[in-house]
């Protein structure tokens, strides 16, 4: 199976989109950006397809709005700089999906969510009603009130966690590299990019894990444990490079590579 064919054959796609996506150089929110991958995400939806956005970038947002905390590394103000830019980044994504006519739902969870029957429930719930209706869920961690003990942690496991309490048909992570490297690409430039994983297990014997990247909570290692999540449920993951042009839409039509995680059987 291609990216392309597990595309083609879903109905139900959860989308991550990762900080360093959202992110311009300057550590800013790339507004433009958002605005066209609503656009592709329209035209996914157009072809009778079921979208769901998990997406990072409150602090990023944040920052955007309040500058003089970028350098604080205190988690009371990390947290409320989430909170802050939380109201930013829906707004601009409640905005760049207005130009196509569609509605958004935010949607705010902590582990503890996932964990209670009750709670995961109501989410479900809540999710298949908002898809059901054409509204795009936007979901991200309640960075602002989740703490050490109980927070996800980074928004690859928690996309893994709405992809199977919303029976997804594929995963798709984007992040700042194409997908999983022998070695990191942008210090070993003879890494070799794995198009097909069929063993996690045989993976991580051949592949170096690095950490994470200035923006984001997430690195390589929480993209497998991501992979692992799914696939263990029947649900691949497709991980590739959020930054490159019309990275859905090419994904889509075959014009784009990454990394495809097959399924369990």
């Amino acid at each position: 199976m291609t990216i392309a064919g597990t595309i083609a054959v879903a109905r139900k796609i959860v989308v991550k989109i990762g900080s360093a996506t959202l992110a311009k150089p300057d550590g800013t929110i790339n507004i433009a950006f958002m605005r066209d991958f609503a656009a592709q995400c329209t035209a996914i939806s157009g072809a009778g397809k079921q979208l769901a956005l998990v997406s990072s970038g409150a602090q990023v947002a944040g920052i955007s709005t309040i500058d003089r905390w970028a350098r604080k590394t205190d988690m009371n103000y990390r947290q409320a700089l989430c909170a802050i830019g939380q109201v930013k980044l829906m707004n601009e994504w409640s905005g760049a999906f207005r130009e196509h006519g569609l509605h958004i739902g935010q949607l705010l969870f902590t582990k503890e969510d996932f964990d209670d029957p009750r709670r995961s429930l109501n989410m479900r719930n809540t999710l298949f009603t908002l898809v059901d209706e054409g509204v795009i869920p936007v979901i991200n961690e309640n960075d602002s009130v989740a703490c050490d003990e109980i927070r996800i942690g980074d928004n690859d496991n928690l996309s893994a966690l709405t992809s199977i309490l919303w029976n997804a048909d594929v995963l798709i992570l984007f992040s700042d590299i194409d997908g999983i490297y022998t070695d990191n690409p942008k210090t070993n430039p003879s890494a070799k990019l794995i198009e097909t994983v069929d063993s996690i297990a045989r993976l991580r014997e051949r592949i170096t894990v690095g950490g994470a990247n200035g923006f984001g909570t997430g690195g390589i290692a929480t993209k497998i444990e991501a992979a692992e999540k799914v696939c263990a449920y029947g649900i691949p993951l497709i991980l590739a490079n959020g930054g490159r042009d019309k990275a859905l839409t090419s994904l889509a039509s075959g014009t784009l590579r990454g990394t495809l995680f097959l399924a369990e059987n």
